[in-house]
């Protein structure tokens, strides 16, 4: 974005940062060029908001049912053709501080003593082993998960799966005060920087030069995906559709639920499908936005993109997604971190679409709530893979609130002997201080709110059933 477009007192801002991020010796001038490139557009005041009156609905050519694509080819050596040309990328950036746990959020044990990062690897050992093929995996760092992967992935060199890590970019923090970039000001540690969010894939892959190796291996298409959604597995079907229609970028969507009112939806505009996030919603819509009667569909942020396209793009500094402002405080100082998102890459890709697919194919894990669905008799673990239980009639899963007392990982172990029976469970509020025995059961609408004070135990094998408990005499 040529910086003519900017008031004089926003081009001396720019002009000043730029001066102070050349001396930044701790990051490359691709890096440089990106984050003074982002600051730009952002300064500029790009146009945020769509003209409500121009969104329509995508059809069925433009968001495709999952249920109508061509089946899977049956021979083993034309999967094997398939999935020759597929790389997994894993972003595996997040920290696990949400849920009290140090490094990257990957290596939370999930189930069975296995972590979101064994499951990945499982998965993809057992489709390289089954049709001799060769699925890399690729795993997209931060700055802040970069050391801890490294030690990580160790243990799976002598597996049948090719793992590559890279770290995405690594971009000061902006001081809101005066502009300048947090490092140039004395925070020399972690905190003067920030990962520009999932967006950067795209010239990370680049950058990093593991896109040209890719292509040379004649690989065609990369899955990308969050670390911690533990339905986000590869799906021949899709990859098949997309290598028969050409498409270069296509997003996995699923029916929203209440649950998901904040996700991003797809929509025809002015000819092309694009990413509608709730921050380009002028207010008097938002209530619209997030109705489940007009959009439909959310995000899952399961993503499949052509390889050549992501290179052409990004070689032509094509790729201007919408930024994302994150205002934080670090040390009492007011800093300003710009992202992007790599949904909204949708709109630049030609003959881009989405799937609507089931909702199995997104299960994420955000807090010890759904550490608890996906380690209860809910699901069960097969070849990496986590299955719904058959035995729930239900097709949504019970809804869970748990207490701060359960927040951080090790207090949420340690407060179950064992995981309680939900599959016929509807809702769960738990509270205060308390403990489950081992072999509970849990059905209906329970709650269990232990008083202030009171340490509340529920034994071993007891039946909750449609009952609000807080204290033991309701038990």
């Amino acid at each position: 974005m040529a910086t003519a477009t900017l008031s004089p007192a926003d081009a001396d801002k720019l002009s000043n940062l730029k001066s102070s991020v050349a001396a930044l010796s701790q990051i490359s001038e691709n890096e440089k060029n990106g984050f003074t490139s982002l600051v730009a557009r952002y300064l500029s005041g790009e146009a945020q908001h769509v003209e409500w009156s121009k969104i329509e609905t995508p059809t069925d050519e433009v968001v495709v049912p999952y249920d109508s694509l061509a089946p899977t080819p049956d021979g083993s050596l034309e999967v094997k053709n398939l999935l020759d040309k597929l790389v997994v990328l894993k972003l595996n950036g997040g920290l696990g501080t949400t849920m009290g746990c140090t490094g990257p959020k990957s290596v939370i044990e999930v189930r069975d003593g296995l972590t979101f990062l064994d499951l990945i690897v499982v998965q993809i050992e057992n489709l390289n082993s089954k049709y001799g093929s060769n699925v890399p995996l690729l795993l997209m760092n931060s700055f802040n998960t970069h050391d801890d992967t490294q030690k990580i992935v160790e243990k799976y060199k002598n597996s049948n799966i090719e793992i590559h890590t890279f770290n995405q970019s690594q971009y000061p923090r902006l001081v809101v005060d005066d502009f300048l970039p947090f490092p140039s000001k004395g925070q020399t540690g972690r905190d003067g920087w920030y990962p520009p969010g999932h967006g950067d894939v795209f010239p990370s892959l680049v950058n990093s030069g593991k896109l040209d190796v890719l292509l040379s291996q004649g690989k065609e298409y990369v899955f990308v995906a969050n670390s911690d959604n533990l339905g986000a597995v590869v799906d021949l079907k899709i990859l098949n559709h997309l290598i028969e229609h050409k498409n270069e970028y296509c997003m996995e969507v699923t029916p929203k639920t209440l649950a998901d009112v904040k996700g991003g939806t797809l929509i025809s505009y002015e000819g092309r499908v694009q990413l509608l996030e709730i921050a380009q919603v002028p207010d008097e819509h938002v209530s619209e936005f997030k109705s489940i009667e007009k959009f439909k569909i959310f995000n899952t942020n399961n993503l499949w993109v052509n390889l050549k396209a992501i290179k052409r793009l990004v070689e032509a500094d094509a790729l201007k997604m919408e930024i994302i402002p994150n205002p934080k405080e670090v040390d009492g100082v007011k800093v300003l971190q710009l992202e992007t998102a790599a949904g909204a890459a949708i709109r630049f890709f030609d003959k881009a679409i989405g799937i609507n697919v089931p909702r199995s194919r997104f299960l994420p894990v955000k807090a010890t709530s759904d550490l608890l669905l996906v380690q209860s008799d809910l699901y069960t673990l097969q070849d990496g893979l986590v299955i719904r239980n058959q035995a729930r009639a239900n097709p949504e899963n019970p809804s869970i609130e748990l207490g701060p007392e359960f927040k951080k990982v090790s207090n949420f172990l340690s407060r179950f002997k064992s995981i309680p029976s939900i599959v016929e469970l509807d809702s769960l509020k738990v509270a205060g201080d308390v403990w489950f025995g081992a072999g509970v059961i849990l059905k209906g609408k329970a709650s269990i709110l232990a008083k202030p004070g009171v340490k509340l135990e529920i034994p071993d094998g007891a039946v909750i059933a449609d009952k609000e408990i807080n204290g033991p005499e309701d038990l």
